[in-house]
């Protein structure tokens, strides 16, 4: 046991950390099975591979922000019509984060935009990309608190370290014009660099009403839409269907 003990210590100062904590279970199942040598390697490595992917997919799902868990096969595609399950499962290959394409859901309130973009991000995530959730009130206070303290850009910039950001209602209400200035240079630093998730309540044509002006919005739309899938959905509320109300 002492042996055991003394070459785990070993992989845990080579920084195999999961095969130290398991040597001695790993051993005994090995010896249990009559495992060659070679398979006693492979063990110990596919071991530590698989918990390091683990411990991987846990934290950059806890760092994703997400308001709450939505899962795509949770999603009720007989209620919302007006988009297809064929047309999300075209978006798993995850090309549009590779090429720095942006997906935008429009639609009104309670129609599934904000499952989508969870779900997929979720996806997105267990496939090995690092995804990043936030409302645009949310986004909005985080860029104009970097403002205020002299540091936007380095904030931009950690941002940009995920491979795929979510602004969830965008648009929902009037913005101040530094809170404009401020998403306009989040918008371009992202152009083409990262790939955006944008859900909006508001057809392009009426982003001036929140921007208070098309000054800044022609700029924002044209560098959101330039490489994105645009989805239109419709139909009823899903919390109105799931109320109580009579």
């Amino acid at each position: 046991m002492a042996l055991i003990e003394a070459t785990a210590q070993k992989y845990h100062n080579l920084r195999f950390n999961n095969i130290a904590k398991s040597l001695a279970l790993l051993i005994k199942q090995a010896e249990d099975n009559d495992l060659s040598y070679l398979q006693f390697a492979d063990i110990l490595v596919e071991h530590e591979l698989n918990l390091r992917n683990n411990n991987r997919l846990r934290l950059n799902l806890r760092r994703a922000n997400f308001s709450q868990i939505k899962r795509l096969d949770e999603f009720d595609y007989s209620f919302q019509t007006t988009i297809t399950k064929k047309q999300i499962n075209s978006l798993m290959d995850f090309s549009f984060i590779d090429n720095r394409e942006n997906i935008i859901f429009i639609g009104p309130p309670g129609v599934g935009k904000t499952h989508l973009s969870i779900g997929i991000a979720g996806k997105a995530i267990d496939a090995g990309y690092k995804a990043f959730f936030c409302s645009s009130l949310e986004l909005l206070e985080i860029l104009e608190l970097a403002e205020i303290k002299g540091n936007l850009k380095q904030q931009i910039n950690s941002l940009a370290k995920f491979d795929l950001l979510i602004i969830d209602e965008l648009g929902y209400l009037p913005m101040k014009k530094q809170h404009m200035y401020n998403l306009f240079q989040f918008i371009n630093t992202m152009y083409e660099m990262r790939s955006l998730i944008i859900t909006t309540n508001k057809d392009f044509t009426n982003w001036g009403d929140f921007f208070c002006g098309d000054n800044v919005a022609v700029p924002i739309v044209d560098r959101i839409i330039h490489h994105a899938k645009i989805f239109m959905l419709g139909g009823e509320s899903y919390r109105l269907k799931n109320s109580n109300c009579v």
